[in-house]
C-alpha cells in the first residue's frame, strides 16, 4: 500500500523538522501577546462556500457524514475564524490576538511547495482599525522568519494596500462591480502574458502598466514602513503595489512574503480583511480584521536551501534528541536497582535511557554516546555505589547511591535537587 498523492508520512527525522517549526512558530507568536486557539477540521461545507463562492468545492475533500450533512476537511482557517469570532466575541475583551497550528487540505495538483495537505500558522488581530496593528502584525511575520535564521538577504515581505487600487479605479469612474476582477488581473501580472494582461485591462491598460512599473505612491505604505524601520526591521520590506492578492474580501494593507531568489512560491501572505466576519456571520457582528497563514512546506524548503538556517535548524534538532544520562547495567542482579533510581532521575526532569535487555558494557557505552548522553551511570560490583562517568571528559567518580541525585544535579548545574 502507498500513500496518497499529495500526503506525507513524518518518519522521526521529519518529525524533527516539524517539532522545530512548530516550537518556533509558538515562541515568537507568544512573545508578541498571541494566545493559541483551535478549530475543527471537518467543517460544513456551506462556510467554504459563503466565503469563496461555490467554484472552491472542487478544491475540498467533501463528502456527505452518515449523519447526512455535508461537510468538508477545512482548506483554511479563516471562515472558522469568523465563525468562532462571531459566536464569542462578547466574552472577549479587544483586540484579540490570536494564533493557531492546524493541518489543512485541498484537493488539488500536488506541485512544489504546495501538497494536498500541509500544516499552517495562522496568526490574527481582530477589533482594531489603526495602522499599528498592521505594523504589529507584520512585524510578527517578520520576526518569525527571523527565528529560522533567515535574514532580509534570504527573505523579502513585499507590502501593497488595496485601497491604493480602489482608489485609482474610483477616481477613473470604474465602476464597482469590475473592481474584483481588475484586482484578479493586477494579481497575476508577472505570472501571465503581457498580451493577455493588456487585453483584460482594456482601456486601463497603459495606465495601469505605468503603475506598475513605476510603483505608486501611498502616504499609509510610508508610515507602515517607518513603523517597522523604528523596529529595525525595515530592510525585510519592499513596496510593491503589484501585490493585490486576488482573494476579494481585503480590504487593506495586504502583503506576502518571499526568498529574495525568487525560487519558491510565497511563504506567507495576508492582510487586511475588516469585512469577511460580517460577511460570515449570521449575526451579522462587525469587525475588523487582518492576519496571515504561513505554511510549513515552502518555509521548510526555504531553510533547506539557506545554508545558514539549515545548520542552526540540524543543530537544535541535535540538541533536542540529546538524552542526558544513560544507565549501564553491567549487573543483571542490579537491574531493579537501576530501575528505581531511573523513576527518580526521570521524576526531576532528566531524560534518561537503558538498555531494555541484557546487552554487553561495550554496547551499552555506544549506545550512551550514540545518544548524546553526557554521563553514563554504572550499576555493577561497586554496589550500593554508583559510577559515574563524565563522557565528555572521561572523568569516572563513585558516588554512593543514596547521594546520587544531588551529585547529578550539581553536574547539570541544577539549584535544588528536591
Amino acid at each position: 500500500m502507498q500513500k496518497l498523492p499529495g500526503f506525507r508520512d513524518f518518519l522521526p527525522d521529519d518529525c524533527a523538522v516539524r517539532n522545530y517549526i512548530f516550537a518556533r512558530w509558538r515562541e515568537v507568536a507568544r512573545r508578541y501577546g498571541f494566545v493559541e486557539w483551535e478549530g475543527p477540521i471537518l467543517e460544513p461545507t456551506e462556510l467554504y462556500k459563503k466565503k469563496s463562492g461555490s467554484e472552491i468545492v472542487d478544491q475540498l475533500f467533501n463528502f456527505t457524514d452518515k449523519g447526512e450533512r455535508e461537510v468538508a476537511m477545512r482548506p483554511e482557517l479563516t471562515p472558522t475564524l469568523a465563525r468562532v469570532v462571531a459566536a464569542h466575541e462578547r466574552e472577549f475583551k479587544k483586540p484579540l490576538k490570536w494564533f493557531s497550528i492546524g493541518r489543512f487540505f485541498r484537493f488539488e495538483k500536488q506541485q512544489r511547495g504546495r501538497l494536498r495537505e500541509h500544516f499552517q500558522l495562522n496568526c490574527d488581530i481582530i477589533g482594531e482599525t489603526a495602522l499599528a496593528a498592521d505594523i504589529e502584525l507584520l512585524a510578527l511575520c517578520i520576526d518569525l522568519l527571523r527565528a529560522f535564521g533567515l535574514t532580509e538577504n534570504d527573505v523579502v515581505v513585499r507590502i501593497s494596500d488595496r485601497e491604493f487600487w480602489t482608489d485609482f479605479l474610483r477616481e477613473r469612474n470604474v465602476p464597482a462591480d469590475r473592481w474584483d476582477n481588475l484586482l484578479q488581473v493586477i494579481d497575476k501580472f508577472g505570472r501571465e502574458s503581457r498580451e493577455k494582461t493588456i487585453e483584460k485591462l482594456g482601456e486601463l491598460a497603459d495606465l495601469v502598466l505605468k503603475v506598475l512599473s513605476e510603483g505608486g505612491k501611498s502616504e499609509k505604505l510610508d508610515r507602515l514602513v517607518d513603523g517597522l524601520r523604528d523596529r529595525g526591521l525595515a530592510e525585510f520590506v519592499d513596496i510593491d503595489v503589484r501585490i493585490v492578492r486576488g482573494l476579494a474580501y481585503y480590504t487593506g494593507i495586504v502583503f506576502e512574503l518571499f526568498d529574495r531568489a525568487g525560487n519558491l512560491r510565497a511563504i506567507a501572505g495576508g492582510g487586511r480583511y475588516d469585512n469577511l466576519i460580517q460577511q460570515l456571520s449570521d449575526d451579522a457582528v462587525s469587525m475588523p480584521a487582518l492576519g496571515f497563514a504561513m505554511g510549513d512546506v515552502v518555509l521548510g524548503e526555504v531553510v533547506n536551501e539557506t545554508p545558514h538556517a539549515l545548520k542552526q535548524m540540524q543543530q537544535a534538532i541535535a540538541a533536542e534528541r540529546k538524552i542526558d544520562i544513560y544507565v549501564v547495567i553491567a549487573k543483571e542482579k542490579h537491574r531493579a536497582d537501576a530501575l528505581a533510581q531511573i523513576q527518580q532521575l526521570r521524576d526531576h526532569g532528566y531524560r534518561v535511557d537503558y538498555p531494555l535487555t541484557p546487552t554487553k558494557v561495550a554496547r551499552q557505552f555506544q549506545a550512551a554516546e550514540d545518544g548524546g548522553a553526557s554521563l553514563a551511570l554504572l550499576y555493577g560490583d561497586e554496589w550500593p555505589q554508583v559510577k559515574v562517568k563524565n563522557l565528555t571528559t572521561r572523568e569516572e567518580s563513585l558516588i554512593p547511591n543514596k547521594a546520587l541525585l544531588d551529585s547529578v544535579a550539581k553536574f547539570f548545574n541544577v539549584p535544588d535537587s528536591a
